[in-house]
């Protein structure tokens, strides 16, 4: 078991709810065709799954799609999207688990590999997606810039999202790398907010380079979004793709 933090069955039932925005048909489009192009005729693997907001799409694409999840939880909510026969899901972590078959693209998306709070582990994700990679495969990564630009001098915190509904803010602890998300989200219509909060492990491009190097993989392309923007010192976020050498 790696120091990802489990997500139980009340996070997992409202998840989907939470992220319908990202769920969207017009929103996942430009995701389901980058991730499809890169699979091919191939099979993808897609490690912590969830529940299925970007596996069971592509599936309904046409791209045989296999996924790892460490929550049960979230794995039962993808199960009602999709049986066992249409998209396998292994229960287990994405740093150790494996699985039989080759694949020709293992993906990772919306900031999923910073729930390995080490870089130890972050190291042996990129080892397991080379493992599962046939020659020539590529392995995908969406993750956030550190957003450190932001942050005041002597301060620790940074608000991501204020409105009527949800108050979020990151605060960082700079030596270990790690970032706390906190959300305090509106319930129903008596205004009382619940409280979450969930730890991460962020990691600069440069750095997931060298993981990727550890593991075998070479850097093919880094753009900012899923439409291709060119990747600046400015941009935000990173989909990055490495390539297993034939």
């Amino acid at each position: 078991m790696t120091s990802s933090e489990l997500w139980g069955r009340a996070t997992a039932e409202r998840y989907d709810d939470e992220v319908t925005e990202r769920s969207s048909a017009a929103f996942l489009e430009p995701t389901l065709a980058f991730l499809s192009e890169l699979a091919g005729d191939g099979k993808a693997l897609e490690f912590a799954i969830g529940t299925g907001r970007v596996g069971v799409p592509l599936r309904e694409r046409g791209v045989p799609v296999v996924g790892i999840e460490l929550s049960e939880h979230m794995a039962a909510v993808l199960r009602r999207k999709a049986d066992a026969d249409t998209l396998p899901v292994t229960l287990g972590d994405m740093a150790t688990t494996i699985i039989p078959g080759e694949f020709t693209l293992v993906y990772l998306v919306y900031n999923t590999i910073s729930n390995l709070l080490t870089q130890d582990e972050q190291v042996e994700c990129f080892r397991n997606a080379a493992r599962h990679l046939a020659p020539g495969g590529r392995f995908v990564i969406e993750l956030e810039v550190p957003p450190l630009r932001s942050l005041p001098p002597g301060q620790s915190a940074v608000p991501f999202d204020v409105s009527d509904h949800h108050l979020g803010f990151d605060t960082f602890d700079l030596v270990e790398q790690i970032l706390v998300s906190n959300h305090f989200t509106r319930d129903g219509t008596d205004g009382r907010y619940r409280r979450g909060n969930s730890r991460h492990r962020y990691a600069w491009p440069a750095e997931l380079d060298l993981m990727a190097r550890i593991a075998g993989l070479e850097l093919e392309r880094r753009v900012a979004d899923w439409d291709g923007t060119p990747f600046t010192q400015d941009s935000t976020q990173h989909i990055s793709v490495w390539r297993k050498p034939v």
